[in-house]
């Protein structure tokens, strides 16, 4: 009935009747769903999980109870800034004031300035900040960007493969479909030992999604014109702008997030219309 599904774009070889049957499909099968469960499953949302299991409805059915599963233990739309602030002083991983060309919200990575010793403090950190880049998606817009920078990177500043396995592991399994592309701006060759052993755990698509930049070759040269603005890259990336992370300043507007993000998952019976894949309290009009 359903042909050739496409595995590599949402809607690449696929009607969109035959996505909305598949979603609605997954829906049954998942049966009527309440609190933030059912905030969290919009149409946008079960079509990302059907493309991350190739449009099987059972297998994406058992990946989205594995993630209700996930968050109602580590609960990420409940972190909260103060929680994890001091893991952000270094300005080792932030939301940028930019998009890239597709509009997509940029996270940037610096780890060559970890200033912290606590995986699990590190992962809520980079959670939290999954989060908030995904409630801060221009509209029509369901993926994120990852810019990482090694300058000052060594492997004693490295995340341990046991913590660079979870990450990867929360990434694919509880947020499918939201990383459009990750740079990984002038690695040195130290890395590539590195990355031999975290390479296993990224499934093909997640793979796919990884571009290695060097500075010095043109086609990485093109690669980040062709997704960023010159204007507004940071010069750490190859562009022109001049940024520097200011942790007050910052603070600032995590807090205000905060704010947006207990709105946005309030509990009770008020109506949630879809935005960038979520659904968002609807507003009474004054």
């Amino acid at each position: 009935m359903f042909g050739r599904w496409s595995t590599s774009h949402h809607e690449e070889g696929n009607s969109q009747e035959q996505i909305t049957s598949k979603v609605n499909e997954l829906k049954a099968k998942l049966g009527p769903l309440v609190g933030r469960n059912a905030i969290y499953c919009s149409d946008a949302c079960l079509k990302r999980y059907l493309v991350a299991r190739n449009w099987n409805v059972d297998k994406a059915k058992k990946m989205l109870e594995e993630t209700f599963k996930w968050r109602s233990m580590y609960k990420p739309d409940e972190i909260r800034w103060p929680e994890i602030a001091f893991e952000s002083e270094t300005g080792k991983l932030y939301r940028a004031s930019f998009h890239d060309r597709e509009g997509r919200t940029v996270l940037i990575m610096k780890p060559g300035k970890q200033n912290t010793t606590s995986l699990e403090n590190q992962i809520r950190h980079l959670v939290y900040l999954m989060e908030n880049a995904l409630l801060n998606l221009p509209e029509g817009q369901e993926q994120m960007s990852w810019l990482i920078d090694f300058n000052g990177w060594s492997l004693s500043t490295s995340v341990p493969i046991k913590s660079a396995r979870e990450t990867v592991n929360i990434l694919q399994n509880h947020y499918p479909e939201r990383l459009a592309l990750a740079f990984l701006y002038n690695p040195p060759r130290i890395f590539e030992a590195f990355w031999k052993v975290v390479k296993y755990f990224l499934d093909p698509k997640t793979f796919q999604k990884v571009r290695f930049v060097y500075p010095k070759k043109q086609e990485s040269v093109e690669l980040m014109k062709s997704y960023f603005d010159e204007e507004n890259l940071p010069s750490e990336f190859g562009g022109k702008a001049q940024l520097e992370y200011v942790h007050e300043e910052y603070s600032r507007l995590m807090i205000q997030d905060d704010v947006k993000c207990a709105a946005f998952w309030e509990p009770g019976e008020k109506q949630h219309h879809v935005i960038n894949g979520y659904t968002s309290a609807a507003v009474a009009p004054e």
